[in-house]
């Protein structure tokens, strides 16, 4: 799996885990999870970096355009 897929699995599994919890919890204070996910999609968007992005990188994550190695 390519970097950008597995960021994009991570930012939509928080997305859902914070609304679904304000949602049964009745606590709106778990929508600051999807909010703070938003903020760091759309700052990521223009300056390009990406904390979550470094960290799979750093995990062996290879990027899209990196080609692909027989082992």
């Amino acid at each position: 799996m390519t970097t950008e897929k597995i960021i994009r699995v991570i930012a939509g599994s928080f997305v859902l885990t914070g609304t679904a919890l304000a949602y049964f919890t009745g606590q709106p204070g778990w929508l600051a999870i999807p909010a703070f996910v938003g903020l760091n999609l759309v700052q990521s968007s223009f300056t390009g970096f990406c904390p979550a992005e470094n960290i799979v990188r750093a995990l062996g994550a290879r990027d899209a355009a990196a080609p692909r190695t027989e082992g």
